[in-house]
């Protein structure tokens, strides 16, 4: 039973941090106008390359009619363009233009000095638990239920 107690505690302590921590590194973003949605969206473009709204739509784990007024946003705004589907007239290819790409380096630069200053005043031995930490965090995000 205490142990049960433990793991609850671990697992409330973990869900604080890591909304604190997430808290922390959306005030760094370098400006609003773009939400996190969308930004996601960016971020996955530039991770993966160019793909149709739907395969984008499953990547972010939304309904495809959300992400077609995502893309339309961000089209609007000149940081993703589409183009017609190679072997499929009904599709399109939509991917980053040269201004998205920019947008989500300087969010990503933005953020990361922020996160950079805080490791730099960590000891060594703290920074190999979050190294370690991260990558646990991260085989957990991965899990389906």
């Amino acid at each position: 039973m205490a142990e049960e107690g433990h793991e609850r505690s671990l697992a409330s302590r973990l869900r604080l941090a890591v909304v604190r921590l997430s808290r922390r590194l959306r005030a760094q973003r370098t400006e609003s106008s773009v939400t996190l949605t969308q930004l996601s969206a960016l971020a996955t473009l530039k991770k993966c390359g160019p793909m149709t709204p739907g395969e984008l739509a499953a990547k972010e784990v939304v309904q495809p009619p959300s992400m077609t007024r995502v893309i339309a946003a961000l089209e609007d705004n000149g940081y993703v363009s589409r183009r017609p589907h190679p072997t499929d007239g009904r599709q399109s290819i939509v991917e980053l233009t040269e201004l998205g790409l920019n947008y989500v380096l300087a969010d990503t630069a933005a953020r990361e000095a922020w996160l950079d200053k805080r490791l730099a005043e960590l000891t060594d031995a703290e920074r190999d638990t979050l190294a370690e930490a991260a990558e646990i965090i991260d085989r957990m995000a991965g899990q389906q239920d």
